[in-house]
């Protein structure tokens, strides 16, 4: 894309922005929108009409147009994302300092884990995970946690796209045969599957529901994760995710916070 072309695309987008913006204010006939923007009739039509198509506006008969569904959407979506990041930072920086590894928040975002927050460790090792950064399901922590509920043929599925798309190569049925561990033990590992010499042990967080709405995750350097440590760590990363569940209003089963919900 030369700079010509981005220029244009980015005063599109400001212009939408504009109608969206004179909207917001309550319904508005195409003449109100473009008095209020000052744009062109022709233009705001155009730019309201795509939005439309969209989700982002609603045409609506006699009033014009209205604010639509896809802003309530994303409405949502922010406002979870935004609690979700202030109910759990004070656990993960706890966590990160009793662990002195790095500790990791995401949830599941269009069949990948979206990392909302990272908690670097004491440790002078090098992770190259990014808050904003998008990760296959199947050979990540993270990822693995946020799908322990979900059925094997979604499970099939995702490794099989994931694996199409550059993720190294694995023995399915050992995948398999691992992620029915985790669901039984309620926590899940990533054994240097995403990222050479890196281990992590990540667990689930549930809302009021039940349901899993995001995962936290310990992540340090192979040599420090041995085996007989990660089986340790995963009493400590779930009691984080319990804790990070509860303010979200979830509830441990009568058996007990180790029992999974």
């Amino acid at each position: 894309m030369n700079e010509t072309t981005a220029g244009a695309g980015s005063q599109t987008l400001m212009r939408g922005l504009d109608v969206m913006e004179a909207v917001a204010s309550g319904s508005l006939t195409l003449a109100e929108i473009s008095k209020r923007s000052g744009l062109s009739r022709s233009t705001a039509y155009r730019l309201a009409a795509s939005l439309v198509e969209r989700g982002y506006l609603r045409a609506v008969s006699r009033d014009g147009y209205r604010l639509g569904p896809k802003l309530l959407e994303l409405g949502h979506l922010a406002q979870d994302q935004t609690q979700l990041t202030q109910v759990s930072r004070s656990h993960l920086e706890q966590l990160a300092q009793s662990t002195g590894d790095t500790v990791h928040l995401g949830i599941l975002d269009r069949d990948q884990a979206l990392y909302l927050d990272k908690v670097p460790g004491q440790r002078r090792i090098n992770i190259s995970s990014r808050v904003g950064d998008r990760q296959p399901l199947t050979s990540t922590g993270l990822g693995k946690a946020l799908m322990l509920d979900d059925r094997i043929d979604l499970w099939r599925e995702r490794l099989k796209r994931d694996q199409s798309t550059g993720t190294p190569a694995v023995d399915q049925s050992l995948w398999e045969e691992r992620m029915r561990g985790y669901v039984a033990a309620g926590r899940a590992y990533d054994l240097e599957e995403n990222e050479d010499q890196i281990r992590c042990v990540a667990a689930p967080l549930r809302d009021a529901t039940g349901r899993i709405v995001g995962a936290i995750s310990v992540s340090s350097a192979a040599q420090y994760m041995a085996d007989t440590r990660m089986e340790d760590l995963s009493a400590e990363v779930k009691a984080a995710a319990h804790a990070i569940s509860r303010e979200l209003g979830w509830r441990a089963p009568i058996e007990g916070d180790d029992d999974v919900a």
